[in-house]
C-alpha cells in the first residue's frame, strides 16, 4: 500500500538521528511525519505513605518538563527540513505505554521504530507490541547499518505459509512490485497440502508473479542454525534492503519465555524489517 502517514516513536533524549533518518524516508516517499516522543512515568515508591512522596512527584514533573523540551526541540528540527509533520509527546505509565502508542499509531499507515530506541529496552518493547497488537498498522524496524527506505531494491519475505505471513506480504505488495527482485524464503519447508503443498513456496511465487512481481523461491536448510540466523544471513547475502515477515505466529507469552522468530528478529535486525501481526 501507498504510505502517506509515517509515525516515529522516540524517547526523549538521543533522537536527532531517528528524527533526520525519517524526515528523509518520508520526503523520499511524499509522506506525512508524524512524530510522537514518549516519555515513561516514574515509578511510585514503595512503603508506608510512599505514593505521597514529594521526591516522586517532583520527579515526574521534572520528567514532563523535559519532554515539553524535547517535543520543542523536535519541532525546531523538523521545521528546517521541508517536510510535512507534526511532534508531540505522551507522558505514560510504564503498563499502559503499548495501548497509548498503538492508539496512535492507528492514525498512520506505518510506525517507524528508529534505531535509538535501542537504548531505551522498555520503551522500545512497549512501542513495538503497542504497534503490532494494538494499531492493525505495521512496523518497521531500523537498524543502526543501514538506511530504511520504502522502496527497497531487494526485499527478502519470509514465508512459512501462516496468517501473519499472508498479511505482511499483502501489506508489502506495492513495494515489492517496484522492487528489483524479491526472494521468498522458507527455512526446512515441508511439503504438505495442509501446509506449504506439495511444492512448498510455489503458491506464493506465483500469487507475487501475477502482480509483475520478479520473485525467487528459496529453500534453506537450517543446518542446526535458529531460523533467525538463517535469514539474516540471507538478507546479507542476498543483498537484501528489507526483511519482510509476519509477527508473533505463537503467542508473546510463549515467545517471551521460550524465544521465537520474532522475538530474536526484534532484538537484533540485520536489515530492516516490516513485521505485521
Amino acid at each position: 500500500m501507498t504510505y502517506q502517514t509515517i509515525l516515529l516513536v522516540i524517547d526523549a533524549t538521543e533522537h536527532e538521528n531517528d528524527l533526520t533518518a525519517a524526515a528523509d524516508l518520508c520526503a523520499a516517499a511524499n509522506a506525512h511525519l508524524s512524530v510522537l516522543l514518549v516519555k515513561l512515568a516514574a515509578p511510585p515508591p514503595l512503603g508506608e505513605f510512599a505514593a505521597m512522596s514529594v521526591a516522586w512527584l517532583d520527579e515526574r514533573a521534572e520528567d514532563m518538563r523535559q519532554l515539553d523540551e524535547a517535543v520543542e526541540r523536535a519541532r525546531a528540527t523538523l521545521k528546517g527540513l521541508g517536510i510535512s509533520c507534526d511532534a508531540n509527546g505522551i507522558y505514560c505509565e510504564t503498563a499502559w505505554a503499548d495501548d497509548d502508542v498503538g492508539k496512535r499509531a492507528r492514525y498512520a499507515d506505518l510506525t517507524l521504530i528508529g534505531a535509538s530506541l535501542k537504548t531505551d529496552a522498555p520503551l522500545r518493547a512497549r512501542a513495538i507490541d503497542g504497534a503490532l497488537f494494538y494499531s492493525a498498522r505495521p512496523v518497521l524496524l531500523a537498524t543502526n547499518r543501514q538506511s530504511v527506505t520504502l522502496r527497497p531494491k531487494k526485499i527478502l519475505l519470509a514465508w512459512n505459509s501462516s496468517i501473519e505471513a499472508a498479511r505482511a506480504a499483502r501489506e508489502a505488495l506495492e513495494m515489492m512490485e517496484s522492487a528489483e527482485e524479491v526472494n521468498v524464503v522458507l527455512v526446512d519447508p515441508s511439503a504438505a497440502p495442509a501446509k506449504n503443498g506439495e511444492e512448498p513456496g510455489a503458491d506464493v511465487a506465483a500469487y507475487l508473479a501475477r502482480h509483475g512481481i520478479n520473485v525467487t523461491v528459496d529453500r534453506l536448510p537450517s543446518a542446526g542454525r535458529r531460523i533467525e540466523e538463517v535469514l539474516n544471513q540471507h538478507a546479507i547475502d542476498t543483498s537484501a534492503d528489507l526483511i519482510v515477515m509476519g509477527a508473533y505466529g505463537h503467542t508473546r507469552l510463549r515467545e517471551r519465555i521460550f524465544g521465537g522468530v520474532t522475538k530474536a528478529m526484534i532484538e537484533a535486525p540485520t536489515v530492516p524489517v516490516l513485521m505485521v501481526h
